[in-house]
Parts: C-alpha cells; structure tokens; sequence
C-alpha cells in the first residue's frame, strides 16, 4: 500500500484571521503535512495551499479535510487535487 499526495485549498473566515495562527494548527492538525503557501486573493484576503502525504487507506483525505475544517479561523476547505505516490 503507497500514499496519497492531497492539495487542499483553505479559506480563512476572514482577512482578519492570523494566517500565523492558522498555519501552526495545520501543523499539528494533521502530522503528514508537507508544505504550506498562501495566495493573495485580493481585498487583503489570502487563500492557504496545503500538501499532505498520508497512507492510502480509506476515508484518509475525508480525515484531512475534517481534521482542517476544525481549525478555528477556517471558512472553508477544498480538495484540489488527489494523486498516489
């Protein structure tokens, strides 16, 4: 059994939201996160790009996205992309 390479989009409530904040609890929320970016959107407004490798096994990217729709400050939480490696 391999892994699973999850893009996830997130979008903060507001552009008051501590991107800082929110970053730390991606961190902590799910141990098989790789990389964190942010994308201006404009009006002061950033949406996170989020990378995680977890197993392959099932129901693990609905995990991801309920583990990251839990963080305080988090509007919304999209898969973007969902490849194996």
């Amino acid at each position: 059994m391999g892994n699973v390479a999850i893009i996830l989009k997130m979008m903060p409530e507001s552009p008051e939201v501590d991107l800082g904040v929110v970053r730390a609890a991606i961190m902590d929320a799910v141990p098989g996160t790789k990389d964190i970016r942010e994308e201006p959107i404009g009006f002061g407004l950033s949406a996170i790009w989020v990378l995680v490798v977890v197993p392959d096994e099932e129901g693990a990217p609905d995990r991801v996205e309920e583990a990251f729709r839990a963080i305080d400050g988090v509007a919304s939480v999209q898969i973007a992309e969902l490849t194996l490696t």
